[in-house]
C-alpha cells in the first residue's frame, strides 16, 4: 500500500476517534490492526506522533480576543488562499475560535509531506473540534459541513 501519515489518521478517526467507545484498545494493539490492514509501520508511527502532539497541546486561552492573523512563510506554502480563507470563515462564523485555528495551522503544519488540500483541512479540523473539551456544537456543526449536509459557503 501506498498510504500516507493523512490515510492512517482517517482510518484512526472513522474506527476510534468518531464514536465515542468506552474502552479503547491500547495504542500496540491498534498499531498492529493498523499494520495487518497494509499501513507502512512508519506512516503509523507518524500518525501516532501526530495525535499525540494533539493531545499535548491542551487547551489554550488566547489573551486577545480581537486578533489579526498573519501567515508565516512556512504556513503560506502549505496552506493555499482556498485553505486560509477556510478557516477565516469558520473562525467567523463561530465554528473555530482563535485558539483551535492555532491548533488547525500546526497540525496541518506537521503533516510534512502532505499537500494539505481543503478536504484534508476539513477533516484536520474535525480532529482537532474533537479533541478539545467543550467543543461539541463546534464539532457537530463542522461534522454537517465536512460530510455535506449544509454548504460550507452560504451566499
Amino acid at each position: 500500500m501506498k498510504e500516507n501519515i493523512f490515510d492512517v489518521l482517517m482510518y484512526l478517526f472513522e474506527n476510534y476517534m468518531e464514536d465515542e467507545i468506552e474502552i479503547l484498545p491500547d495504542s500496540e494493539m491498534i498499531k498492529n490492526e493498523l499494520e495487518e490492514a497494509g499501513f507502512d509501520q512508519t506512516e503509523v508511527s507518524k500518525a501516532f506522533d501526530w495525535l499525540e502532539s494533539l493531545s499535548l497541546q491542551g487547551k489554550i486561552n488566547p489573551s486577545a480576543s480581537h486578533a489579526f492573523r498573519i501567515f508565516s512563510s512556512q504556513e503560506l506554502e502549505r496552506l493555499d488562499l482556498e485553505c486560509r480563507n477556510f478557516l477565516m470563515f469558520i473562525e467567523h462564523n463561530g465554528i473555530l475560535s482563535p485558539a483551535n485555528r492555532e491548533l488547525v495551522i500546526d497540525r496541518a503544519v506537521a503533516l510534512e509531506n502532505e499537500e494539505i488540500s481543503l478536504e484534508k483541512l476539513k477533516w484536520i479540523v474535525l480532529m482537532v473540534l474533537l479533541s478539545q473539551p467543550d467543543e461539541e456544537i463546534a464539532f457537530s456543526r463542522m461534522e454537517d459541513i465536512v460530510y455535506d449536509q449544509i454548504p460550507a459557503y452560504l451566499h
